[in-house]
């Protein structure tokens, strides 16, 4: 049926109900009186003219009412109350008085015969209109507004493929009761029996608001069935815009290793950053990326994107330009932190009030075989920014650095544990606030294990794992790029921060999830064990014994009480570093940053 003449079916059958409701009053309480008196044809009319006024106000024309719920009941009452009130008044004009007991009997039938029309079509939906015999039945965990939304909408989408059968909710008083014509079948630590009970192969978690400590107990509990589960998105996703209520996605391995958001102080940052020039090494990276996503909802001035890949710096400056260019100037720029000159030029150029520092090489085992391109781009690369920081006097600079610093046994760590030193030192003479930022490893960076492994699923596996005690610190790349400008903001000059990391994850039951996630069992997929590669630990640590101080300066951050070697010692290590071979400069990195092997060194050079 066309727009049109659905709206005039209904405006026809208003107009029968409206005119037989006052009628049939006037009737039944005055049976004698005259059916073409002045009182009732002039009632008649304006009630007629004002229910389709209202009708029109409040939309009732226009709503799908096979999905009818409160709200289009609500709005016919408020139409229907209006429409008799205007009659009242009307007859009040005309008589001086009003049938207050017809104008009763006429609002009661026309609210009756209004909504039973209106309800009579889901009524007959709901009982005769089966569901499409190839859904599949679905399990809502969550009898709350968003699990009744979701319900709403499968309902509503006659092209779903999920037929809800039941809800979960641990609030027992829920419990055999039914939501939306729907059981609750009982509470979470029953979802794996009440899955076998009803064929259930799609289980959907529907509460926005879950912490992820709870939605890793959920999923434990659903990852015991061999039902697929979904989720609604996260409350702080909705609340940004990012997603709303309806979008229900596979759950990821991100929410189930991630810890709740911490809240920021946004006064001491937006104090730092709004209305600033902020530049960004690294600013095409997984972390240097974020970071400037995350700056920009502080509104600075201007914010330079400074990387070496000109793919990546290409693909972050059109995706900021796109959300921000008519308030924030963005400026892209190709340039590698190892060109001391270009550097400085920038810097000189554009003269930025904060510098986060996230250009690095980062993967463990290249660095092994590469420990000459480690050190002129973590240690000469960061010094170079840091230096030219101090040169033009920047208020702050912040080193992105790594749990891999402490006590490392490779190349990588301990070219990060020099840069820290770098910046330690120069914090002690410069007026610019000079900090660095330890973290462990971050869910989907370039160079994550999680790609790996569901490339590996894809081609069937098997999945490779290097030991079965392998473990390591995760966390969010938008939760560790938002710690590092608090941590930033927090500085005031020589301090390595470090983040709270939470607890150590083995990376076979990372392996696990994954496989799960991705729907098979361990038994489809195999997980083989590999073998340490060069330069790796079983575990990482974010403090030495002799750095750790217990208090945080702000939740999920401590700062270290990690001392730098002297300024004659790092330049006399850093002078002799480009002319050893790649054995002697692998010994002496990594002697230096355990503090192991510097005396000697300047002792041996004095006395020589």
């Amino acid at each position: 049926m066309t727009y049109k003449k659905r709206i005039a079916l209904l405006v026809l059958i208003d107009s029968l109900i409206v005119l037989t409701s006052i009628f049939f009053s006037y009737y039944l309480l005055i049976p004698a009186s005259n059916p073409f008196s002045l009182v009732l044809i002039v009632s008649s009319i304006i009630l007629l003219l004002s229910h389709h006024f209202f009708a029109y106000r409040y939309s009732i024309y226009k709503r799908v009412w096979q999905y009818s719920s409160m709200s289009e009941l609500t709005a016919i009452i408020k139409a229907v109350t209006f429409s008799v009130a205007i009659a009242a008044i009307a007859q009040f004009v005309i008589i001086g008085t009003f049938y207050t007991r017809t104008l009763i009997i006429t609002w009661m039938l026309h609210i009756l015969l209004i909504g039973g029309s209106r309800f009579a079509w889901r009524m007959y939906r709901d009982t005769y209109i089966k569901p499409n015999p190839n859904q599949k039945r679905a399990l809502i965990i969550g009898a709350g507004a968003a699990g009744t939304s979701v319900v709403r909408e499968l309902r509503q989408k006659q092209s779903s493929e999920l037929q809800p059968v039941g809800f979960i909710d641990d609030d027992f008083t829920k419990h055999n009761l039914e939501v939306m014509n729907i059981p609750v079948l009982g509470g979470v630590k029953h979802i794996e029996s009440i899955v076998k009970e009803n064929q259930i192969e799609h289980i959907i978690i529907a509460i926005p608001s879950l912490s992820k400590k709870e939605l890793q107990r959920i999923y434990s509990e659903c990852a015991k069935t061999s039902a697929k589960t979904k989720i609604l998105p996260f409350l702080e996703d909705i609340m940004t815009g990012r997603l709303e209520v309806s979008q229900i996605r596979e759950v990821q391995v991100e929410d189930l290793l991630g810890r709740d958001p911490v809240e920021l102080d946004m006064a001491s940052i937006s104090e730092k950053l709004k209305s600033k020039t902020i530049l960004v090494t690294g600013a095409g990276g997984s972390i240097g990326s974020e970071i400037c996503r995350q700056v920009c909802k502080f509104k600075p001035e201007r914010l330079v994107l400074l990387g070496h890949g000109e793919n990546s710096i290409y693909t972050i400056d059109m995706e900021l330009r796109k959300l921000y260019a008519q308030e924030i100037d963005i400026i892209p720029i190709i340039a590698d932190v190892q060109d001391r000159k270009r550097i400085f030029d920038v810097v000189s150029e554009y003269r930025p009030s904060v510098i986060y520092h996230a250009a690095a090489h980062k993967h463990v085992p290249l660095m092994e075989i590469n420990p000459m391109e480690a050190v002129k781009n973590n240690i000469f690369g960061t010094k170079n920014v840091a230096e030219a920081a101090h040169e033009f006097s920047v208020k702050n600079f912040v080193l992105v650095s790594t749990d891999k610093a402490v006590n490392p046994p490779n190349v990588m760590g301990a070219t990060k544990r020099f840069a820290e030193m770098i910046i330690q030192n120069l914090a002690k003479k410069s007026e610019t606030k000079f900090a660095a930022v330890r973290f462990g490893n971050v869910l989907g960076s370039r160079g994550s294990v999680i790609p790996l492994f569901k490339k590996q699923i894809e081609a069937g596996g098997p999945v490779t794992v290097t030991h079965p005690d392998m473990t390591r610190y995760f966390m969010t790349i938008p939760e560790a790029s938002r710690l590092v400008i608090q941590a930033g903001a927090l500085a005031s000059g020589g301090e390595v921060f470090v983040l709270d990391m939470g607890e150590p994850v083995k990376i076979v039951d990372l392996a696990k999830n994954v496989i799960r996630l991705s729907g098979y069992t361990e038994d489809e997929i195999k997980i083989n064990f590999s073998g340490i590669r060069p330069g790796e630990k079983l575990f990482e640590e974010l403090l030495n014994e002799d750095e750790i101080q217990s208090e945080k300066v702000f939740p999920k951050i401590y700062v270290g009480k990690a001392t730098p070697i002297s300024q004659y010692e790092l330049d006399f290590t850093i002078g002799k570093l480009l002319a050893m071979n790649n054995i002697e400069m692998v010994d002496t990195l990594i002697g230096v940053a355990n503090r192991k092997i510097v005396g000697s060194l300047v002792v041996g050079q004095r006395s020589s």
